[in-house]
């Protein structure tokens, strides 16, 4: 079953509004106070990897553009992370902003697969016509 263009324009919407929001916590969990930033008892590396990981995919179902929103992203995970230099709980750590990175990179080309593997499907089926 297709998608009808308003349910798409509502869903599209409705995403660049929760990845907005998600992109607000994220530099409040990062420059603000360490104890509101939540946290797993699998580390901190794992954490970084995972949480951007979810913020890729969410914010590459509202923009389709998984190298340009993970270029963005990647770019927003070391400026966060030197930010964090200039708090007073806090320190800069490249293995932090390497492993938020990573979490981007991983998601954007999983994003950028299935966005792929989406329009080969859907010119087959067309083709199929």
């Amino acid at each position: 079953m297709r998608m009808s263009a308003d349910m798409k324009s509502r869903f599209r919407a409705s995403a660049k509004v929760c990845s907005g929001a998600v992109l607000v916590l994220l530099v409040i969990g990062a420059l603000g106070p360490e104890s509101w930033t939540p946290r797993t008892t699998l580390g901190w590396q794992i954490d970084h990897f995972v949480g951007y990981f979810a913020i890729t995919l969410l914010v590459c179902l509202a923009w389709p553009r998984p190298f340009v929103v993970g270029g963005a992203l990647m770019a927003a995970a070391f400026l966060l992370e030197g930010l964090q230099a200039f708090t007073p709980d806090r320190s800069a750590n490249l293995v932090a902003a390497l492993c938020g990175a990573g979490g981007v990179l991983t998601a954007a080309l999983v994003a950028e697969i299935f966005i792929r593997a989406w329009r080969w499907h859907l010119k087959s089926a067309q083709d199929a016509k």
